[in-house]
């Protein structure tokens, strides 16, 4: 209903001051579209965003934790297109569940792990968590807008938001701390298996091996958050059955020693969980390029 007020009639027979029309102005039809709405769905996108990226340079490979990802990155998306296009409180609330639970999942498993996969503290992980601290307060204020009881729940959600993100410091500044890598001893050998029909290079345990194409010849790059997604093999090796390369032995800045192929230094996956699996091979994850290595390529 659109009202008018008039000084004066505009007939001046009828005697009324007051025209009623029964319509609609430009967009009141609309789903409402909040300012809280607009700025949740652009943070759910970034959000998103930085999953998708993750997902598809290597987490997807991870067993659980990658249908997971899968699975935020859908919902993200569905939620940032649902909210404000319907305006319904239940999708603000949804929309903020979804960065508290997602902020939930990635404390648990920097700090104790989570499905068998512990994650290790990195930039995109940390700006993806104040992103979802980001997404519930504001989502969360959007939700209670306009309610009678919206200004006292404010500090509730303020109190919330500060909380979560306190622990993303604490959490972030001291996450669960990898078991070292052990230093190798006479007798492990490095072996040869059939893997996805082609022959490969793998641990004792037939874990598959990796090399890191930024590394150089006798020379590793990968440390810090790296050697945590991708261990070292230990030093000291010997070729089993089929390994045709010359092995070798390097130390590592850190004091342990890692064994090499050719010259190339090896490692494994943490995504490989099994004999027969190469999840690692041709992913572009912590700065560069993963291969396999073909038995007696060099």
């Amino acid at each position: 209903m659109l009202t008018i007020l008039l000084h004066t009639p505009l007939n001046p027979e009828g005697g009324g001051h007051v025209i009623s029309f029964v319509g609609s102005i430009w967009g009141a039809s609309l789903p409402r579209r909040s300012l809280y709405g607009i700025a949740g769905a652009a943070l759910l996108i970034a959000s998103g965003a930085i999953h998708l990226d993750l997902y598809l340079t290597g987490y997807n490979s991870i067993p659980t934790i990658g249908p997971l990802f899968l699975l935020q990155i859908i919902a993200a998306y569905l939620l940032a297109v649902a909210i404000p296009l319907t305006g319904y409180r239940l999708a603000y609330l949804a929309g903020a569940g979804f960065g508290l639970a997602t902020l939930g999942g990635y404390l648990l498993t920097l700090k104790v792990g989570l499905f068998g996969f512990t994650e290790v503290r990195t930039t995109a992980g940390i700006i993806a968590a104040i992103i979802d601290v980001a997404i519930f307060a504001v989502l969360g204020c959007g939700a209670i807008s306009g309610l009678g009881l919206g200004r006292r729940l404010i500090p509730a959600i303020g109190a919330v938001s500060a909380v979560a993100l306190v622990l993303t410091i604490v959490f972030v500044a001291s996450p669960k701390t990898p078991p070292a890598v052990a230093t190798g001893g006479g007798g492990q050998t490095l072996d040869a298996r059939t893997i996805a029909g082609k022959d490969l290079l793998t641990d004792a345990k037939g874990l598959t091996l990796y090399t890191f194409v930024p590394d150089s010849v006798n020379k590793s790059v990968c440390y810090g958050d790296c050697a945590t997604y991708w261990p070292p093999v230990p030093g000291n090796m010997s070729a089993g059955p089929g390994v045709t390369g010359k092995i070798g032995t390097i130390t590592r800045t850190d004091g342990t020693t890692q064994a090499t192929y050719d010259g190339h230094p090896l490692y494994t996956y943490i995504g490989d969980h099994s004999p027969g699996q190469d999840g690692g091979n041709n992913i572009n994850l912590n700065g560069g390029l993963w291969k396999d290595v073909p038995v007696g390529s060099g």
